[in-house]
């Protein structure tokens, strides 16, 4: 049974085609991924299918009565509400009906028989829904979930606002889970989500009856998950069948078999043009000249898909620091309150250092107080001598109504514009990216946008936090291998062992020392 129809979609932004006459079908019970490279169109098409966006022309039709549960990696949260508030606003359709039952319940006094009975019937049905959504038990059902994304640990009761990243994350997540949709459609759910949240999240997905569609960078969650993926590209949506790997196989199967086909047409081209050119002037040779032009100008010509600018990252290299990088004596992190307890720690010239723990536990509290950006609440931290420093935050700060080149010229103002242009095309960017404001693109490409101001900077120590959220995977390997070739240090906050894994020379648990464990 057809659930979602998408047909003949076409969409852009100015100049920029993202979907081309692109349908898309979901039946019951299927989980697909969504892949693609970073600016491709993903979340693009989750906003249209959803109605947060109108495409330029195409229908979206959903069966009746489908329930959509939509975890948006944009999503904001209000000033003012509780972490409990949000999941209990889950429940809101089901106040709502407890609402009109107690309307009910007021009319009845006064209805005659016959609408007594009409009454006392949608009474019932909405007592059925009400038992079936488990209303009686929401408290218990928000601790459940509250739980197990760990959210009570951090205290049902604190302002969202005031939230980690990877917390809001757990929390909208929670939110959706607790309405039950009949479709999940999840955009990077994975993003600052600790490793023990995304097993469980891994095999709740696993386990989920209904279709769901998931947007996600991560390979091996991808695969777990997974039984269907539809790859868009060139603003085309192609299904495949099966898990990443299997879908990988079958690409580079597909796309050698063009390219054999495109190499013989064209060989096939050029023969034609030849005998038309050396026989259309001749009379005895006319005819069958003109016959070979007929059959060029019917020929259904093969076209092959340009090939995206893949990045490059080459860090520039500032002269040696001195041994000690940093140490920290007895330091105590935090704003209103402690985050940890007393933290003593040292980086020598050379260290790969990553931080790993769970969301909200304090290590980008621990990265900006190393760094100075935000005052220690005890104890202190001495830096080493001539450190040239680089830091990737989480997120985008600052105006993003520039364009990618008014932005790298702020950081770089004595730069041409062909240095600039440079620059943004090797970390992977189209000149329609370049051109663009940065508010256009999507989350993987503002990041190429933050690691271009980072490589060409001249650094002995990285600081990167959460650097591959939203890089697509081609981007991502590309960052784990210029980061094994760095010769200086780093200090990476990072929840995928299989990135850092193979550059790593120590990995720090800051659980051992949070005071929210």
């Amino acid at each position: 049974m057809s659930i979602l129809n998408v047909s003949n979609l076409n969409h852009g932004f100015g100049e920029r085609m993202i979907f081309h006459d692109v349908s898309f079908r979901l039946l019951k019970g299927e989980h697909i991924g969504l892949i693609g490279a970073n600016g491709e169109g993903k979340s693009t098409f989750m906003n249209i299918i959803t109605n947060k966006l109108m495409p330029d022309e195409g229908t979206i039709e959903w069966s009746k009565n489908v329930r959509v549960g939509y975890l948006d990696q944009h999503s904001v949260l209000e000033k003012g509400m509780s972490i409990r508030d949000v999941l209990k606003s889950a429940f809101n359709f089901l106040f709502e009906l407890e609402s009109k039952m107690n309307s009910i319940c007021n009319e009845l006094a006064d209805a005659s028989d016959e609408k007594m009975a009409e009454l006392m019937e949608e009474f019932g049905t909405i007592q059925d829904l009400l038992d079936a959504h488990d209303f009686y038990i929401i408290d218990s059902k928000v601790e459940e979930i509250g739980r197990a994304l760990g959210l009570t640990d951090i205290g049902l009761d604190k302002d969202v606002t005031d939230l980690s990243g990877g917390q809001r994350t757990k929390v909208l997540l929670g939110k959706l889970l607790l309405e039950k949709p009949d479709i999940l459609l999840l955009d990077e759910p994975t993003n600052y989500l600790d490793v023990e949240h995304i097993e469980w999240l891994k095999r709740y997905l696993q386990e989920y009856e209904n279709a769901f569609i998931l947007i996600s960078h991560d390979i091996p969650f991808l695969n777990s998950v997974i039984n269907l993926i539809y790859h868009m590209e060139n603003g085309e949506l192609n299904r495949y069948v099966g898990d990443y790997d299997k879908f990988q196989e079958v690409y580079a199967m597909k796309k050698s078999q063009l390219e054999a086909a495109y190499k013989k047409q064209q060989q096939e081209i050029s023969e034609l043009q030849d005998f038309v050119a050396r026989n259309k002037a001749r009379v005895s040779t006319r005819n069958m000249a003109m016959s070979r032009q007929k059959k060029l100008d019917k020929m259904d010509v093969i076209e092959l898909a340009k090939e995206k600018p893949k990045p490059e990252f080459h860090f520039k290299e500032a002269r040696a620091a001195s041994r000690y990088i940093f140490q920290t004596e007895h330091l105590v992190i935090g704003y209103d309150e402690p985050l940890s307890q007393p933290i003593t720690l040292s980086m020598e010239r050379g260290d790969k250092i990553i931080l790993k723990g769970a969301n909200g536990i304090g290590k980008t509290t621990l990265m900006k107080s190393i760094l100075g950006i935000i005052p220690s609440l005890s104890g202190n931290v001495t830096l080493g001598d001539y450190l040239y420093q680089g830091y990737f935050e989480q997120e985008m700060t600052g105006a993003k109504n520039n364009t990618c080149i008014e932005e790298l010229w702020r950081e770089f103002p004595s730069w041409t514009q062909y240095e600039v242009r440079s620059a943004l095309a090797k970390c992977g960017l189209t000149t329609k990216h370049i051109e663009s404001q940065v508010r256009v693109l999507s989350g993987g490409e503002q990041a190429k946008v933050r690691l271009c101001k980072l490589i060409n900077r001249d650094t002995n120590i990285l600081l990167l936090d959460e650097p591959t959220n939203h890089l697509d995977v081609e981007a991502k390997d590309e960052l784990k291998r210029a980061l094994s070739e760095y010769k200086g240090s780093i200090l990476l906050i990072c929840h995928e062992p299989d990135f850092y894994e193979n550059f790593a020379t120590k990995v720090i648990d800051c659980s051992n020392w949070s005071t929210k464990i």
